[in-house]
């Protein structure tokens, strides 16, 4: 291998989002050779049906030999019990671990690696393998996932972040969290895919069974958990019943208030290829999130891809969208919310759409990633390495 290689630990890599640690790793993969490692999640199984599935997918997945992509990237699924709060399971899960990690390492003739961690829970890794060093990219107040151990959650955050060499973390209320226990630590704002997202302003036809759906169309796309106040949703269906309201992703949540509204369309996980053609359609996109801790920290990578597509947005408030109040609606409470999409409905214009996707065109992930290589080229290697 010419260049150092990267053993980097993950989501799904074929999860029903793309999230910052597939772009991240795409990245890095065009001249890195790259071990990426699914890794399971932080919360505990719920035992419904898709859990099952995934549990017994990810134990068959776990005792195959790396899948081979494309010429610099391997994708590995790392079995680990799901019990983080039971000291014995972390225990067990390290010794598992490290040691189908340190078998694929000896196969893939990784030498010296440098290892990245995109979640906390392999808090355990980084001092049991030889490597170049460690970067820790934070996205999200982790613990304050729903249906995690929050104290065991947060330990593992704290430790990652304490023995990584780099912390890149997503949103600045998780940089003032991070900043007296981080050795290195960098605000990385997430990335979008502009050319893939502001696709959707073109003339294409858009599909019949797409179009098909009553105007005006209000549409969300992204995971559908307890972030995201349906409570809302369900205020804007009933006071506006000619809206449509379309909700696209996986629904977690067991109780859904919106799940008998005639004008409310929950169409499920649609393919990432596909959201720019969902997005011609919509009138105004929106963000209904939740005012709690875990909305605090974020920075939802679908701020900037609604604006990419060059559709108005409303947002609920939270610290990382008061930097695009010039471009995006930011409601206070229900009927603000409303108010703020009907003003769109009836005022916004090709300038207004330009300009919002204007705003973004510089912060694609090609620019990100520049950025982040950067600062660990400073910090591990010399310019020939990486």
């Amino acid at each position: 291998m010419e260049k150092k290689p990267i053993i980097y630990f993950g989501n799904d890599w074929f999860g029903e989002n793309k999230t910052s640690s597939h772009h991240i790793a795409e990245y890095l993969a065009a001249d890195h050779a790259v071990l990426y490692v699914e890794c399971p999640g932080l919360r505990m199984p719920q035992g419904n049906k898709r859990d099952v599935k995934k549990i017994i997918s990810k134990i068959i997945k776990s005792f195959s030999a790396p899948r081979r992509i494309n010429s610099n990237f391997w994708i590995y699924t790392l079995f680990q019990i799901p019990l983080h709060k039971y000291s014995f399971i972390r225990k067990l899960n390290e010794k598992l671990i490290l040691y189908a990690i340190k078998r694929i390492i000896a196969k893939l003739d990784f030498i010296d690696p440098l290892l990245w961690f995109h979640i906390p829970h392999l808090f355990m890794v980084p001092g049991k393998l030889q490597a170049k060093g460690v970067v820790y990219y934070c996205i999200d107040s982790y613990s304050s996932l729903p249906n995690v151990d929050k104290r065991a959650v947060q330990s593992m955050d704290d430790e990652m972040t304490r023995v990584a060499d780099v912390v890149f973390v997503s949103s600045e209320p998780l940089y003032d969290k991070k900043k007296q226990s981080a050795r290195h630590l960098f605000l990385s704002p997430h990335g979008v895919d502009f050319e893939h997202f502001s696709s959707a302003s073109s003339h294409l036809p858009v599909p019949k069974d797409i179009a098909l759906f009553k105007k005006p169309v209000i549409g969300f796309w992204g995971l559908i958990e307890n972030r995201v106040d349906l409570e809302l949703i369900k205020y804007l269906a009933t006071r506006n019943p000619e809206w449509t309201i379309i909700m696209i992703g996986h629904v977690a949540v067991q109780e859904n208030p919106c799940a008998k509204l005639d004008n409310v369309q929950f169409l499920g996980p649609k393919n990432y290829t596909e959201l720019p053609v969902f997005a011609r359609i919509f009138d105004v996109a929106i963000l209904p999130y939740k005012q709690n801790e875990f909305v605090f920290h974020c920075n939802p990578i679908k701020l900037r891809e609604y604006l990419a597509t060059g559709k108005p947005a409303v947002s609920t408030r939270y610290p990382e969208i008061e930097k695009y109040q010039d471009v995006i609606a930011i409601a206070d409470g229900y009927e603000d919310f409303s108010e703020k999409i009907t003003w769109y409905l009836d005022n916004d214009s090709p300038e207004m759409a330009a300009l919002r996707t204007v705003r973004v065109q510089a912060e694609s992930w090609d620019n990100r990633v520049k950025e982040i290589r950067r600062i660990v080229t400073n910090q591990f290697y010399s310019e020939a390495d990486l």
